[in-house]
């Protein structure tokens, strides 16, 4: 299957106050794996950047002012993404101004298939720390050249992030010689490994102990 990671630099935090896109960024997944297609553009969003927004990315207005406008490449990016799942890191902020994006220009919205990494946290740690940085700290990801927000910087991280996500180590390349009848293996096979953790001999009998004396019916006799 093939997923794209997606990531957006505006001018600030909301359409409704009138801001734009100033950098897309996209990377390929293909079975987890990221591929060699990117996409990525700096915008000129017609706009001045907002005080906040520029101490976030570092894009000035003299910067983005040679750049392309949304509308000379929204058919680059819709041919690059379409029909592939997008991973984004609290959706909701990136599909608005996206969204805004092609109303604009008089285009559809987007109707891909949306994985929102930041509640796939929220659901599975509930009450700790949520963000990209505290998520790459958590499973142990050098974020170090995150100095300020990029979308291609920060799509790669997120496809570290989203592994872990759903609880897949980074994929392994098998280069054993070994040789196997079963017809379903194949050479250079992508192996997803998940941690089994096996009960020691003392913990099975005090588990079976527990089943004994607490369950209403004995299923041991």
């Amino acid at each position: 299957m093939k997923e794209i990671i997606l990531d957006t630099e505006t001018t600030g935090l909301s359409v409704k106050d009138g801001h734009r896109l100033v950098e897309i960024g996209c990377i390929e997944l293909e079975n987890l794996i990221p591929t060699k297609n990117k996409f990525h553009c700096y915008l000129n969003p017609e706009r001045k950047v907002s005080e906040k927004a520029l101490e976030v990315h570092g894009y000035t207005d003299e910067f983005l002012s040679s750049k392309k406008k949304f509308k000379e490449i929204a058919q680059d990016f819709l041919n690059f993404i379409n029909g592939k799942r997008l991973i984004i890191h609290n959706a909701e902020f990136d599909l608005s101004h996206l969204n805004n994006e092609l109303k604009i220009i008089g285009q559809e919205t987007l109707k891909n298939e949306i994985v929102d990494t930041l509640q796939l946290a929220r659901d599975k740690y509930p009450g700790s720390p949520i963000s990209l940085d505290a998520l790459c700290k958590r499973y142990r990801i050098d974020n170090s050249k995150r100095v300020q927000h990029t979308a291609l910087i920060d799509c790669d991280l997120l496809s570290k992030v989203y592994i872990n996500l759903i609880d897949q180590k980074e994929p392994t390349l098998n280069f054993s010689n070994e040789s196997s009848n079963d017809k379903n293996q194949k050479d250079n096979q992508v192996l997803y490994y998940k941690k089994v953790i096996k009960p020691s001999v003392k913990e099975k009998n005090n588990h079976d102990q527990y089943l004994r004396t607490n369950l209403k019916k004995n299923f041991f006799n």
